[in-house]
């Protein structure tokens, strides 16, 4: 039995679900949410919409139970996204390294011949905090946010991949909270022989 998958997800107040044909719609303060879900498992509203459970009827089977939790916390992102929001804040390393928003699309300038363009998606808001960095001290930052856990997550991890921090002077895109593993460089020795 999967742990997760057996607890209820508690309904925050402001917030109206709708179940049909085995899709739960979400709806809160910030916007409206949805989600399909397997036919081999059974989604409940109670408590006159107040609390949602998952039912696995047949936790003998292993496909059964990767989706009960799978889907149980789905539901609970979904509940989160539509009061709270998602956000992921990110920092880029590097001396002459930039971002900015142009015509729906973020332009990063991080050593390359080229600029990269990725395109925003829909439901993800862009908010530049610092544009461009100041030597290797001071970073460039940048906020993505919006209600889709997995959109916001999957964006920021397209960002960090166009340019990955490097080990050794640490230039690259990185999450805010990432620590860097840092290698000494090659030491040359002084003097002749």
């Amino acid at each position: 039995m999967s742990r997760i998958g057996n607890k209820p997800v508690d309904v925050p107040k402001g917030v109206k679900v709708e179940h049909a044909n085995r899709i739960v719609k979400v709806t809160g303060p910030l916007g409206s949410l949805q989600i399909g879900y397997d036919p081999c498992l059974t989604v409940n509203v109670e408590d006159g919409g107040k609390r949602i459970t998952v039912v696995n009827p047949q936790p003998e089977i292993r496909r059964n139970k990767e989706l009960h939790g799978t889907t149980r916390a789905l539901i609970a992102n979904m509940m989160i996204g539509v009061t709270a929001g998602y956000q992921k804040k990110m920092e880029i390393y590097g001396t002459g390294y930039s971002v900015k928003e142009q015509g729906g699309k973020l332009v990063l300038t991080v050593g390359f011949a080229h600029t990269a363009e990725l395109p925003i998606p829909q439901g993800v808001k862009v908010t530049i905090d610092v544009a461009a960095t100041r030597g290797n001290e001071v970073p460039a930052k940048f906020t993505l946010s919006g209600m889709d856990k997995c959109t916001v997550a999957q964006f920021a991890v397209d960002i960090r991949r166009v340019k990955p921090p490097e080990p050794y002077k640490g230039k690259g895109i990185r999450y805010a909270d990432e620590q860097i593993r840092r290698k000494v460089g090659k030491a040359f020795a002084s003097g002749g022989a």
